[in-house]
């Protein structure tokens, strides 16, 4: 298959390498012209990468960034043909999604919208889970291409409600680790062994997958980012802005935000949003 894959971060770059690897004709375009994936053609703008493609993917950082790469100046809009799909698996606003979806329907485009999970291991081990929204006539024809990155596709519904489902599922993970953070600082306070608190955690009913992948990190203060602090960050604000489109209240989310906030400040945007840990640390007056 013919596929334009826009955006080669953390994520990016080892999905498109995967799709390489399965065979497919893939050509790519990143912001930063210096990276490059084995094996793949490198365009010189999202509408020149989208040139006679069947699908064009999509994995950036931001609402902003889809928008700039789709319907800017050179954006993939100049090269969209009937027939053809847009997979979008960054993490980006539903109401947004849905608006760039009618977009493009008017020239016979249909726009899928699939963001994933499994961090920066799942995307290099094509382990990722795809939470998609759009016909099923189109995640049917996409599931080659959903092989060869990942594990699984969750078919959730219509155009949107991948993104919707996804930036719930990022308030759990946020909230699940914050909640794993707050408890282990106050048992390193009272003088529980670090160890010893992993121990009960894991043998009990508070375990988490969350909670079983990062804790080897923290146990070793290692902050190397498998998921950007400033892409939680970001998502937490995609969720506040969105609970407020829709009148739903985030108490809790609103004083995590709070946290990110302030670590942001601390210069730790672009550490895992584990490195968070490191505030309440500081704040009990707790060293590494």
């Amino acid at each position: 298959m013919r596929i334009a894959f826009l955006g080669l971060g953390i994520m990016g770059r080892p999905m498109a390498s995967n799709l390489v690897k399965a065979g497919h004709e893939v050509c790519v375009w990143n912001r930063s012209a210096r990276q490059h994936v084995d094996g793949a053609k490198t365009a010189v703008s999202p509408a020149d990468a989208a040139r006679e493609c069947e699908v064009v993917w999509t994995c950036v950082s931001d609402t902003a960034a889809v928008e700039r790469v789709m319907f800017g100046a050179d954006g993939v809009e100049q090269s969209l043909h009937e027939g053809m799909i847009v997979v979008d698996s960054s993490t980006i606003s539903p109401s947004a999604t849905a608006k760039f979806a009618e977009r493009i329907a008017s020239k016979g485009v249909q726009w899928v919208d699939a963001p994933v999970t499994g961090s920066k291991i799942g995307a290099e081990n094509a382990q990722l889970i795809f939470i998609a929204g759009g016909t099923p006539e189109a995640i049917e024809f996409l599931q080659p291409l959903f092989k060869s990155m990942g594990k699984m596709v969750i078919h959730v519904g219509s155009t949107g409600k991948g993104q919707s489902a996804k930036i719930c599922m990022n308030l759990q993970i946020a909230m699940i680790y914050e909640g794993f953070a707050e408890g282990m600082v106050l048992a390193r306070k009272l003088g529980v062994d670090p160890a010893k608190m992993v121990e009960l955690i894991q043998a009990s009913m508070i375990r988490s997958g969350v909670v079983d992948y990062k804790i080897p990190f923290v146990m070793r203060h290692d902050y190397s980012p498998n998921f950007p602090l400033r892409l939680m960050h970001k998502d937490i604000h995609l969720l506040l802005d969105t609970a407020k489109e829709n009148r739903v209240k985030l108490p809790a989310l609103e004083t995590v935000d709070e946290i990110y906030e302030l670590s942001s400040e601390e210069g730790w945007d672009d550490l895992d949003y584990a490195a968070t840990i490191q505030l309440l640390e500081k704040w009990a007056g707790l060293s590494k």
